[in-house]
C-alpha cells in the first residue's frame, strides 16, 4: 500500500493548528499565502527551481 501526501494538504493542516492554537496568526498565514501565491502566478512555476 502506497500512501502519497502532498505538500498542500500538509501546509493546510498545519495552518489550521496554528489558527486555532493562535487565532492572531490568521492574519500573517493569509498574508504569506497571498503573497507567496501572487509571485507564483508572476513568474510561474517553471522558473522556480528546487
Amino acid at each position: 500500500m502506497n500512501i502519497q501526501l502532498g505538500l498542500t494538504p500538509l501546509i493546510s493542516l498545519l495552518a489550521g493548528i496554528l489558527i486555532l492554537v493562535m487565532p492572531r496568526l490568521l492574519n500573517y498565514i493569509v498574508a504569506i499565502y497571498l503573497i507567496v501565491i501572487g509571485l507564483v502566478g508572476l513568474f510561474g512555476m517553471g522558473s522556480m527551481r528546487l
